[in-house]
């Protein structure tokens, strides 16, 4: 059993193509089921977030599993396989354990150091175990993930020493707004108050994601002069669910004048509603439903308008954007965070209008919007964390792993002894039973102690780098049987087939 990963990622994908392979809920649930249904993979998780599509396997055989996994992708999405491979990458065994590591860390996200992807991470985990694909594995290796995610950002502060996916996209919406590529003074990570509905489920990738960070961020931001960048600012945010709530409690606690909720389930935008306007009196807080003539009048009023539904549709089309008239000179900007896009691209297009789109992040990110010393010095720190963390995890597997070798070798001295013992009875068959109980009892001692000191010790060799071949020399010194139940079956891959790099 090897863990194997393939994925797509902004670092590999352009966001066009990411959107053609995001899947709703029940969707990657059945392409889960599928998955760990295909000869070779035994176990299944899918990792689905804004800016990334990753499946992890438990599986028996490479090639066989890599072609399952990537099939399977296509045949539900749409994507030619052809341009699968083009964008995929793949990880086998440590490099796929230090990938999901680092990812769970925040070290692989577009905003590095977001604390929202150990929620995605704790989700993909639970849809994993609703489907059924879920297994000791992979179980663990995910536990084992959000442990480290955690000591990651304890230790080291990653998710204090930048902003997250919310704080970045209200930054450069703000500098659209403005017209300036200014400092806006925006708060790098968003906080909310205690009882404020931050996360909430059915919202497709963003589901569960802000908790970390608004907690993370919490004794950092009430210790700084609060800045008000949104001071009398209109907000319109789109969506009830964890991304769309954090955004809402962003704009509130820095100054907006108003903020308009819209969602689908009246009720959870009422509920958001009524928690800004406690937390932040004197703001007017307001829930409206999401059909499309209130929303366009929702969206005339509004200078600025945040969306992350996780649907799969668009939310916003240009007849919609345009639909009603605004004052001369006013501009609008429209912040989407969804995956697939909420906003229809051609809304760019309308006079006055802007939209800062997941795309629009990623080049603010490599234009370095989002370098500091701090975060350079906390990502080193990190990346020794998770370098540390699986190098345990792969000793404790290598010693799992030399286990059934281990059991096999007690086994057949155990059927050495009592073919012994057989043979001892047919030649002395006047034997009493005291006698030839002591004598069971003398051989099964030797045979223990002549079997102690090797097993101990091929079990703390095989926790080392290279164990597995103190393995293979004990299955060789006591011709022990590959072809039991419980090998282990390995191909290894073949040139430039594992770990394509992203």
């Amino acid at each position: 059993m090897s863990v194997l990963a393939v994925g797509l990622s902004h670092r590999s994908s352009p966001v066009a193509l990411l959107e053609r392979v995001a899947m709703e809920g029940q969707t990657r649930l059945k392409v889960m089921s599928e998955m760990a249904a295909a000869p070779s993979v035994n176990e299944v998780l899918m990792v689905s977030t804004c800016n990334r599509t990753e499946v992890y396997a438990d599986v028996d055989k490479f090639h066989p599993a890599v072609a399952a996994i990537t099939e399977l992708l296509s045949w539900h999405t749409g994507v030619p396989l052809s341009e699968l491979s083009q964008h995929a990458y793949v990880h086998y065994e440590e490099r796929a354990v230090q990938h999901l590591f680092s990812v769970t860390c925040g070290l692989d996200s577009m905003v590095v150091g977001e604390g929202q992807i150990l929620g995605q991470v704790r989700n993909a985990l639970k849809d994993a175990q609703q489907s059924g694909t879920l297994g000791r594995v992979l179980n663990d290796l995910g536990q084992r993930a959000l442990r480290v995610g955690k000591r990651a950002h304890t230790e080291t502060h990653l998710d204090h020493a930048g902003a997250d996916m919310v704080g970045l996209g209200l930054r450069v919406a703000l500098e659209r707004l403005r017209g300036t590529g200014a400092d806006t003074g925006t708060a790098d990570l968003a906080a909310a108050p205690a009882g404020c509905p931050v996360t909430g489920a059915g919202q497709g990738a963003a589901a569960g994601e802000a908790a970390a960070a608004g907690e993370a961020a919490a004794d950092v931001a009430a210790a700084l002069p609060e800045p008000q960048p949104f001071t009398g600012l209109r907000v319109l945010v789109l969506g009830a669910g964890s991304m769309s709530a954090l955004s809402a409690n962003t704009v509130a606690r820095q100054g907006a004048a108003a903020v308009t909720v819209a969602n689908r389930t009246y009720e959870r935008a009422e509920r958001l509603a009524e928690c800004l306007t406690e937390a932040y009196e004197p703001l007017r807080a307001r829930a409206v439903p999401a059909d499309p003539d209130t929303v366009a009048d929702a969206i005339a009023e509004a200078d600025l308008v945040i969306s992350c539904t996780g649907a799969q549709d668009l939310v916003v089309t240009r007849d919609q954007a345009g639909a009603r008239p605004r004052p001369a000179g006013r501009p609008l900007v429209f912040l989407d965070l969804a995956l697939p896009r909420d906003i229809d691209p051609a809304v760019r297009g309308l006079p006055g209008v802007h939209v800062v789109d997941i795309e629009d992040l990623r080049q603010a990110v490599a234009q370095g919007a989002d370098d500091s010393s701090a975060r350079a010095g906390a990502i080193t720190l990190a990346r020794g964390i998770v370098d540390e963390e699986v190098a345990e995890y792969q000793s404790v597997r290598r010693a799992e792993l030399v286990a059934p070798t281990v059991v096999a070798l007690r086994s057949k001295a155990r059927m050495v002894m009592e073919s012994e013992l057989a043979r001892l009875q047919g030649r002395l068959p006047d034997l009493d039973d005291r006698t030839r109980g002591e004598v069971t009892h003398a051989m099964r001692r030797v045979v223990d102690k002549l079997l102690h000191q090797p097993t101990v010790r091929v079990k703390e060799l095989a926790a080392g780098p290279n164990g597995d071949t103190y393995e293979a020399a004990l299955r060789e010194l006591f011709d022990l049987d590959p072809a039991r139940p419980d090998a282990v079956t390995r191909i290894d891959p073949a040139p430039g087939g594992a770990d394509q790099g992203e």
